[in-house]
């Protein structure tokens, strides 16, 4: 799906989410994330990966490669979000598609390598950075691709009707939540 090429930022009535608590928790936990990849592929993981299997080995290397590159991409989101909120970039900059990031393939499914000689604690972090990924996506689509759409998405629908409930002072989570299923 391509953003129209008139979409500017009055037709962009999302709240803004990097100003949120839920981004900042996003953003903290996916740089905790890189960082702890990057060490321990660095460290503990080139150590053991030298000693595993030919077959868990290759699968090793390759993942290590794509799970690199997945959190190199939301790293980037994130910090692109954050130069937006902080005025460091353009709005109108950010709606570029060089800056959309989306799933190309299938994710990693570490479910199907446990026990299969890969450390679990190279699986868990290959879980936790699909994870990331994912959610990353989902809030890339749900932030710039809604609003290119005559459609209101799901989730904008469900922040509107969430801003709405919280401003005639009778939030109720639950009501709204269960309405939007």
């Amino acid at each position: 799906m391509a953003l129209s090429p008139d979409f500017n930022d009055d037709d962009f009535n999302m709240p803004d989410f990097t100003a949120s608590r839920v981004f900042e928790k996003v953003f903290a936990d996916g740089m905790a994330l890189v960082e702890e990849t990057a060490s321990y592929l660095d460290g503990p993981g080139r150590d053991m990966s030298q000693k595993l299997p030919r077959e868990a080995g290759l699968t090793y290397a390759a993942w290590s490669m794509e799970l690199t590159t997945k959190l190199m991409q939301a790293a980037s989101w994130l910090v692109m979000q954050r130069a937006v909120r902080d005025g460091d970039m353009k709005h109108d900059d950010a709606l570029a598609k060089k800056y959309r990031i989306s799933r190309d393939g299938p994710p990693l499914d570490p479910s199907k390598q446990r026990g299969r000689g890969l450390p679990d604690h190279f699986l868990d972090l290959v879980e936790n950075a699909e994870n990331l990924f994912s959610r990353i996506c989902r809030l890339d689509a749900a932030i710039y691709l809604a609003g290119s759409t005559g459609d209101t998405s799901p989730v904008m629908k469900q922040i509107e009707e969430l801003k709405a409930a919280a401003e005639d002072g009778a939030f109720d989570p639950l009501r709204v939540w269960g309405r939007a299923r």
